[in-house]
């Protein structure tokens, strides 16, 4: 087991507009809650490849963009994988699903994190090449950035 108990990890690349806000998210969340206890990661993968970021911790909040039929941009969702929605990144049409992946990597017996998180962020954007967030979320980013950071330390209990 790691000696670092919970991992953050933001998804998303932030050179596709609003995609980034997982990775900007968890920037901007490592100095809300500096802890020896808790590492922020990034990454830009899903499925298989998210099995060698979380293994070995405890607790892991994902951080990723939604795109969903009905939701407003900067609206904030929680999710676990027993009500899993996919996401962005946890989901990859290239690559076997988040759930399948948790699956597979328990069949391995891989030191995989019992207590997971989603937390993940309606978005606008995330096809195009660009390093700013589109004008909705970039507005919205303050009240985003306060909800998550809420919705984290309440995961962290």
């Amino acid at each position: 087991m790691n000696e670092k108990k919970t991992l953050i990890l933001g998804l998303g690349n932030d050179i596709l507009t609003d995609d980034g806000i997982g990775p900007r998210l968890v920037h901007d969340l490592s100095r809300i809650f500096p802890s020896q206890d808790i590492t922020f990661n990034t990454a830009s993968c899903g499925g298989l490849e998210i099995m060698e970021y979380i293994k070995g911790y405890r607790k892991v909040i994902f951080i990723d963009a939604i795109r969903t039929m009905n939701g407003k941009p900067g609206d904030v969702y929680h999710f676990y994988p027993s009500d899993f929605t996919e996401t962005s990144h946890l989901s990859n049409l290239h690559d076997i699903s988040f759930l399948t992946a948790l699956k597979m990597g328990n069949m391995l017996d891989l030191d995989l994190p019992s207590d997971l998180h989603i937390i993940a962020i309606e978005i606008v954007e995330d096809m195009e090449f660009n390093e700013e967030f589109t004008p909705l979320v970039r507005e919205n980013y303050p009240k985003i950035l306060e909800k998550v950071s809420s919705l984290v330390k309440q995961s962290l209990l």
